[in-house]
C-alpha cells in the first residue's frame, strides 16, 4: 500500500481509503473483521467512518454500529496508534419512528430534512457520542457530513476549531458541499485563524456528470479546477465505482447511480476504459481504481467501501496496475 499527503500537512495516509460505512450492518462482524485485517495485513490504515452508519438499515437504529465495531476491533487487534482514523457528523436525521414505513423502508425525504446539523452543540454531541463508541479520545480527521447551511458558518467553523484546540481532533475535512462554499471556508479560516478542512470528501469517478446533472455531493468541473488550485486540501473520492457498473453493462441499465451520468460522453468514455482496461489485464472497476491513483492534479484517494472479502479482494489488482502515458492520454480525452 502507497501512501499519499493529506493536504500539505505532512501527513500521510494510505493512498486507498476502507470505508466502514456498511460494517456492523450489511457486512456481519466476522467478514467485517476479515476486511479490516486484510487492509491492514498490506499496510492500510486509513479507515473512514460516521456517526450516522448505519441508521437506515434497520427500524429503530440511531446509527452508530459501524463505530461501535470498528472500536471492537480496534481494542481486540490494539492498532489504534496505527490507524488514521476518519468519521463525520450533522447527517444523523433527529430520531424518529416516521424514518421508516411499515415495510421497514427508509423515509430519505424526511431524514434530509431533519438531519442534526453543523451547529455547535450538535456537532459536540455528535463528536462525543463518536468518541465513545470508537472507544478513544480523538479522531484524526472530521468531518462535517451534510453542509449546513441554515447554521452560521463561523458557528460551525468555530467549534470544529475548538475539537482541534482541545485535541480531540487533529485534522477537519468537509463532505457533500459545493465549491462555492469550500471558497469561503477558506476565507472565513483565514480571517479567523481557524483551521482548514483539508480533506473534502465527495463522490466522484471515472464517468463525468452529464451537463445540467446538479448535485452538491458530485464532483464538478469547477470543483476539480478548485482543488487543483488549493493543493492543500486533498480530494477524498467516494463510491469511486458507483456500486460497481462498471464491469457490467446489465447492471448500468436503469441503474439509479447512472442518472447524473447518462449520455453519449459516459458510453464514449466506457469504450475507452474497456479497452484499456482489456490492455491491462484488469477489470473496469480496478481500472477506475487505479486511474483515480494515477491522478496528480488534484491528488484523490479513493475510498472503496466493500460489503464483503471477496469484494474487497476484487479490488486489489488496482493498487499494482500501471498505466502508461498513452492510456492515461486516452482516458482522460474520452
Amino acid at each position: 500500500m502507497q501512501t499519499t499527503e493529506l493536504g500539505n500537512t505532512g501527513q500521510r495516509v494510505s493512498a486507498v481509503a476502507l470505508g466502514a460505512m456498511q460494517m456492523g450492518n450489511a457486512t456481519s462482524e466476522e467478514d467485517s473483521t476479515r476486511i479490516l485485517d486484510r487492509y491492514r495485513a498490506i499496510g492500510g490504515s486509513f479507515i473512514d467512518t460516521a456517526d450516522c452508519y448505519e441508521w437506515w438499515a434497520r427500524p429503530g437504529s440511531t446509527g452508530g454500529e459501524s463505530e461501535e465495531l470498528l472500536g471492537r476491533w480496534m481494542r481486540s487487534r490494539a492498532c489504534r496508534d496505527e490507524t488514521f482514523l476518519a468519521t463525520k457528523g450533522s447527517g444523523l436525521p433527529v430520531h424518529s419512528p416516521d424514518l421508516w414505513a411499515p415495510d421497514g423502508t427508509p423515509d430519505w425525504e424526511l431524514a434530509r430534512r431533519t438531519f442534526s446539523g453543523a451547529g455547535a452543540a450538535n456537532l459536540r454531541a455528535a463528536l462525543e457520542g463518536s468518541l465513545r463508541r470508537l472507544g478513544t479520545d480523538h479522531v484524526d480527521l472530521y468531518y462535517v457530513h451534510v453542509d449546513d447551511r441554515s447554521t452560521p458558518l463561523d458557528e460551525t467553523l468555530a467549534a470544529l476549531a475548538s475539537f482541534v484546540a482541545e485535541g480531540k481532533v487533529r485534522y477537519l475535512g468537509w463532505s457533500n458541499v459545493a465549491t462555492w462554499r469550500l471558497e469561503r471556508i477558506r476565507g472565513r479560516c483565514a480571517a479567523n485563524g481557524w483551521p482548514l478542512p483539508v480533506a473534502v470528501q465527495q463522490q466522484h469517478s471515472y464517468l463525468q456528470p452529464r451537463p445540467g446533472a446538479e448535485s452538491v455531493s458530485i464532483v464538478s468541473g469547477e470543483q476539480l479546477d478548485y482543488l487543483r488550485a488549493n493543493a492543500d486540501q486533498t480530494l477524498v473520492a467516494y463510491s469511486p465505482i458507483l456500486g460497481g457498473i462498471y464491469d457490467s453493462a446489465v447492471k448500468r441499465d436503469g441503474h439509479w447511480r447512472m442518472g447524473p451520468y447518462a449520455g453519449p460522453d459516459t458510453d464514449a468514455r466506457l469504450a475507452v476504459l474497456g479497452e484499456v482496461a482489456a490492455e491491462a489485464g484488469v477489470t473496469p472497476n480496478q481500472l477506475v481504481v487505479a486511474w483515480l491513483l494515477h491522478q496528480r492534479s488534484p491528488r484523490v484517494v479513493p475510498l472503496i467501501g466493500p460489503r464483503t472479502p471477496d469484494q474487497f479482494e476484487a479490488a486489489l489488482p488496482a493498487l499494482d496496475v500501471k498505466l502508461t502515458d498513452d492510456q492515461l492520454a486516452r482516458l482522460a480525452a474520452a
